[in-house]
Formats: structure tokens, sequence, C-alpha cells
């Protein structure tokens, strides 16, 4: 049997880990870290280290990270109080600086790919257009834009995650000749919505409230896969041989409006679930409760 790799896992004790973990157990030699130990229900979570990325002296954390062949970065911080712009604001900028420091400690420690969980809303400013009829798809070539600070905060993860992906940081300026680049290989995964009560929670007979929970739905066996597959497909590099991707979160839904045509193509993605089968039920109520109202 060969060996198994070894793969790093921020923020294990979230909620995504929570959908990732059962499939990562079985295939993986894991070190998982988190600032804390528990889930947020208050369970134990098997096997965390406190580890706080956060912090500037990467030496505090840098032994966890030695040695493995992939890192899943799901590690965040969030404000006290998200109604407040400005605590808003500093939270996902400390976030940002948390994945400098995954990214920074991972290319030192000779890691060979990062998988990021970066967010739909990394390019959300697109989606009132296209449930408003005013655009059809969201590629992931498309420039992201967002108008909070959240997805602010995703677009930069994948930005940084670039310039890590090319690997000439110690470069300055177009003219400097690059002979020794060190590449971090670097895939972005715009998570959907990967939750299995959106249409449940969703006000009885709103259709452009249940179109969009169709479209961006994805199941945990179809996460686990595309996270499986960004760890272990041999060859990601883009047309002009950088190891980056930019892949959206989602299932095979018929109502999609995020393309995954990429991820298929890249990593050979093959969704196994579609939210307008899964949720038949859910969608012939909400449509007879907007035509009785």
């Amino acid at each position: 049997m060969s060996e198994k790799r070894k793969v790093v896992v921020t923020g294990a004790s979230g909620y995504i880990a929570s959908l990732l973990l059962p499939a990562l157990r079985e295939r993986y030699e894991l070190t998982l870290l988190d600032v804390r130990s528990t889930d947020r229900d208050g369970n134990e979570v098997e096997d965390v280290q406190i580890a706080d990325l956060t912090q500037r002296d990467r030496d505090a954390y840098r032994h966890h990270f030695r040695g493995a062949d992939a890192v899943i970065h799901l590690g965040f911080t969030r404000a006290e109080d998200k109604s407040d712009p400005i605590q808003d604001f500093y939270a996902e900028l400390a976030n940002v600086e948390m994945a400098f420091h995954v990214y920074q400690t991972a290319q030192e420690e000779g890691v060979r790919r990062v998988v990021v969980a970066s967010s739909n809303h990394a390019a959300d400013y697109y989606e009132p257009l296209i449930l408003d009829n005013e655009w059809d798809i969201v590629t992931p070539e498309m420039r992201p834009f967002s108008d909070n600070f959240y997805g602010w905060a995703k677009e930069a993860y994948e930005h940084l995650g670039f310039v890590f992906a090319v690997g000439r940081m110690q470069f300055r300026g177009v003219h400097v000749e690059d002979t020794s680049p060190q590449s971090l290989e670097n895939v972005q995964v715009r998570i959907g919505g990967p939750r299995e009560d959106d249409l449940e929670r969703t006000e009885s007979g709103n259709l452009r409230r249940m179109v969009r929970g169709l479209a961006v739905y994805i199941s945990q066996r179809d996460l686990q896969q595309l996270f499986i597959k960004s760890i272990e497909t041999e060859d990601i590099d883009d047309e002009h041989g950088v190891p980056f991707q930019v892949f959206y979160g989602i299932s095979g839904n018929s109502q999609a409006f995020w393309s995954i045509v990429n991820a298929r193509k890249v990593i050979g993605y093959a969704p196994e679930d579609n939210s307008e089968y899964r949720f038949s039920d859910q969608i012939h109520r909400h449509i007879q409760a907007s035509k009785d109202s």
C-alpha cells in the first residue's frame, strides 16, 4: 500500500471542515489546526491542534506544515459585530493576512499545493444581475467583483494565491531575469451553498430566492470530490503554465449560473448530485405557493 499523503487542514473545527473530514480522514494523514478544538455546537473535534495562524511569527506554527504534501486552508476570523463595517473590514483584513501566512509558510516548507476555501462572494456583484435576467452566467475567468468586505477578502485570497503560484515574489520589474521561480501550486474553490436546508428556510413562494438556492447548492459528496481532486490532480497548470485554478464549488445543478466547465476539464470533477432532482418536492411547494399568493 502506498504511503498516505500528508495534508494540513486549517479551520478544522469549522462547518466546511465538518463536511470534508469524514472523507479526508480515510484518505490522508492529517494535521488539523484551529484556534479552538470544539465545533460551533461545542462538540470536541478529534485530533485538532491549537494554532493561531494570524500571528506574524510563523515559527510558532511552521512545524505543522513541515513535510506536508498539501494544505487545505479553511481558517478564518470574523468580526464580533458584523453590522459594524469598520470591525468587519479589519476582521477581513486579518483573514487576508492569515492567507499570506499560510501561503508563505507552505512555500518555505516545500509544500506542493494549497487548496483554499474561497467563496462565490468573490464575484457576488454579478449575482443580482443574473437573478434580474440581465446576465446569464459567471465564469472563473471573469474579473471578480464584490460589493462587501467578505467578498473583497476572498478576491484578495485569490489574487494573492496567483502571486504565489507564479513564484516571482523575490523579483522586481519586468526586465529582471527569472531563473528560479518557486511556485506554490494553488487552487481556489468558490464554495456555493453547502447546506441541505436552504430551500426549507426560503420564504414560501419566493421563486427568486428558490432559484438562487438551487443554483448554488453543493452536496457533501460533491464538495469532498472537488477538494480531493483539487489536491490529487497532478497537472493544474493554466494555459500559460502557471499552476493556478479557480473552481466554482457547486453540484451539477440544472439552474446553475456559475460555470464548472474548467473544473470538469482540469481535474475531472464529475458531480453526482443535481439540486433540481434532490429538492423536487420543495420546488413544487414553492411554485404552488407562488401561484396561490
